[in-house]
């Protein structure tokens, strides 16, 4: 196996990507968790590690380029040691950086809470959703919060509203406090433990909501780095729609009319439909497709739960 620390003497930073990266891909280590290949990720974990910016210029030759910067001896070994601990562990990058990004917004995060990675962030960040809002959005709730990332980018792209963000873990809730305080988001921004929709009763205008929805099978076959995450982030028992279920029987009494739901399922859609036949919804694109997030209206959800009590 290659390991970034075999490189000789005057060692570049687009040496020791190179290099990185064939020793991940040799470890057969699994992505998914801010980035999708072993390139990537050495991308990520070099110049984290060397303190440049994370989108620094890597074409070799061109102007700015940190790509021919030489490594020296003691560089290279901490570098080694991070790839190290990555290959070992095989704990996503994210815990070892303890900072994860999205939509170009750092974010902290440790073992106590899932590695954020919502396309919900996209759809916040290039204003899909806007058009389903109006001045009557002020009260929006990001449930299943985890480290607050999407509360704090909601908070962001919307000055106008309030923002609470509630999840079951006060562990998750603790991450999530570092991530209010750190983007001075204290007044915009609140936290709440909640089982579900159990303490936050509402009525809301808007709903994010990325819970967990992995089927058991799938809970069965996940790579080693899904597994370093709680559990309870993940698992959504035998078709992933546990939760959902659970959220939708209590959504009807919690929103205000003209409010919205949007929700992102990963690859359970054939799941999702099955569980809900009969509920309209809108798919909304993502950079992974139209089938990974969902927003389904108030009117919606009340007329199905009329239906599914009749």
């Amino acid at each position: 196996m290659s390991t970034p620390y075999t490189l000789p003497q005057g060692t570049t930073v687009q040496a020791l990507i190179a290099s990185g990266a064939q020793c991940l891909q040799d470890a057969g280590v699994g992505f998914g968790h801010g980035t999708t290949n072993a390139e990537e990720e050495a991308t990520w974990l070099v110049l984290w590690q060397l303190q440049l910016p994370l989108d620094s210029e890597l074409e070799a030759g061109a102007p700015e380029s940190v790509a021919d910067t030489p490594v020296t001896a003691e560089q290279q070994a901490q570098v080694a040691t991070l790839f190290e601990e990555r290959i070992r562990s095989r704990k996503p990058a994210a815990y070892l950086t303890r900072e994860a990004w999205l939509v170009g917004v750092p974010f902290y995060v440790d073992e106590r809470a899932i590695v954020p990675r919502s396309f919900i962030a996209e759809l916040l960040a290039d204003g899909s959703i806007d058009g389903w809002l109006s001045d009557k959005t002020i009260q929006v709730l990001d449930l299943c919060t985890g480290n607050g990332s999407l509360a704090c980018l909601a908070a962001m792209a919307w000055p106008e509203v309030q923002v609470t963000g509630a999840d079951i873990s006060s562990d998750a809730l603790a991450v999530a406090r570092i991530n209010v305080d750190r983007h001075g988001l204290q007044e915009r921004v609140r936290l709440l433990e909640s089982d579900g929709m159990t303490s936050v009763p509402g009525p809301w205008d808007l709903v994010l909501c990325n819970p967990p929805y992995v089927n058991a099978d799938s809970m069965a076959k996940l790579p080693a780095e899904y597994l370093a995450e709680p559990e309870l982030a993940l698992a959504g028992g035998a078709d992933g729609m546990d939760f959902i279920r659970q959220l939708f029987a209590d959504l009807p009494a919690r929103l205000n009319k003209e409010a919205v739901v949007v929700l992102e399922i990963g690859n359970e859609k054939p799941f999702f439909e099955a569980a809900f036949p009969d509920l309209p919804v809108f798919w909304l694109d993502t950079s992974s497709g139209d089938e990974q997030v969902l927003l389904v209206t108030q009117e919606a959800l009340q007329h199905w739960s009329e239906a599914q009590a009749s």
